[in-house]
């Protein structure tokens, strides 16, 4: 049973159409599109036929497929906390690239806990998914047993694992955290505090190492107090870690924050303390999640692509389903700092 997308007679091409486009027999045909591991076409004829599959509109029935595999049309995506910002474009671009290659795809929320994730994950697999995307947040959490037994394709959204060789989508934080030191500094900030994201994820891990390692490369000595990294990332841990830093002794002139949320935290510390950003205190963020350009001072922050994070985690994994002699790879993508008005020369 083959179907497709309808040509422009109305009529759905098959997988006939598909050998006849190509010039090879239909059981050719067949076994490229399906990546026969026991009968694997030659790569040169594998391309050939994918390339007229993709000029016709041929869609290969994924029941039918599933029959033959064991395996559901489904992926399955691990997220740790949907309520976080950056989530939504991460797997809006996931899914945009899975639907495109006929692959529904399954959500499950882990809300950052780890035996949450093991049963997700267990759950996922249970339904025989062709491929897993798992955006896990902690960076020393090995995969689950059953994972490495099932040999389903994996891919790590967003994040990486410490000691797993997994192929992974992820962003270049220390280009990030670079751009926004480099600003600050060009600004005639010298007393820069960074107010980290935890230091058990990923990227909270990543951005606490570049900002150590750029302020030595810039010959800045900041006070081991100006560096805090607690357990929490919202506006609440933002706005009391700045308050503690403005009450002491030295406080610092700009705030380099790990995620936008933090940075909105620290415009309340500045103002309890009858201050104002940026004359005051400059504030950069981190991910220029919706909004930040509406807040007043809009914010200075550092754009992270997360919508193409989430298209190469997807693309990478169909690459893992698709191509017989793929190796595993990883994609790292490059953020953007946006200038807007959090920031200024700094007042001493």
């Amino acid at each position: 049973m083959d179907t497709g997308m309808a040509g422009p007679d109305g009529v759905k091409p098959t997988l006939r159409d598909v050998a006849r486009a190509a010039g090879v027999h239909l059981a050719t045909a067949s076994r490229a599109l399906s990546d026969s591991k026991t009968r694997p076409v030659n790569p040169r004829t594998a391309a050939l036929v994918r390339r007229a599959a993709a000029e016709i509109g041929y869609v290969p029935d994924q029941v039918a497929r599933s029959l033959r595999t064991h395996r559901t049309p489904a992926i399955g995506v691990l997220i740790p906390d949907m309520s976080n910002p950056v989530m939504p474009p991460l797997v809006r671009g996931a899914e945009q690239v899975l639907a495109q290659h006929g692959y529904t795809t399954l959500f499950a929320d882990t809300d950052n806990d780890p035996a949450a994730e093991t049963q997700r994950l267990g759950m996922l697999l249970s339904w025989r998914v062709a491929g897993l995307i798992l955006a896990t947040a902690r960076r020393d959490q090995p995969l689950a047993p059953e994972l490495a037994q099932s040999k389903v394709p994996v891919v790590l959204m967003s994040r990486k694992l410490d000691a797993t060789p997994v192929p992974s989508a992820t962003v270049d934080e220390s280009v990030g955290i670079a751009q926004a030191l480099d600003h600050l500094i060009g600004l005639g900030h010298r007393r820069i505090a960074y107010l980290g994201v935890p230091l058990w994820t990923s990227a909270g891990h990543e951005r606490w190492a570049a900002f150590r390692d750029v302020t030595r490369a810039r010959g800045l000595a900041q006070p081991e107090h100006h560096v805090v990294v607690g357990e929490g990332y919202s506006e609440h841990d933002g706005e009391a870690a700045l308050a503690r830093l403005l009450a002491g002794d030295d406080p610092p002139t700009a705030v380099l924050a790990g995620n936008d949320m933090m940075a909105l935290g620290c415009y309340a510390a500045i103002r309890r303390a009858g201050l104002t950003c940026p004359r005051d205190v400059s504030v950069v963020g981190y991910n220029d999640m919706p909004l930040t350009d509406r807040v007043e001072p809009p914010l200075t922050t550092v754009r992270v692509p997360y919508f193409d994070v989430g298209r190469q985690a997807a693309g990478l994994l169909i690459e893992a389903l698709t191509v017989t002699d793929s190796t595993d790879r990883s994609v790292r993508l490059t953020p953007r700092l946006v200038v807007r008005a959090s920031t200024t020369t700094s007042p001493r």
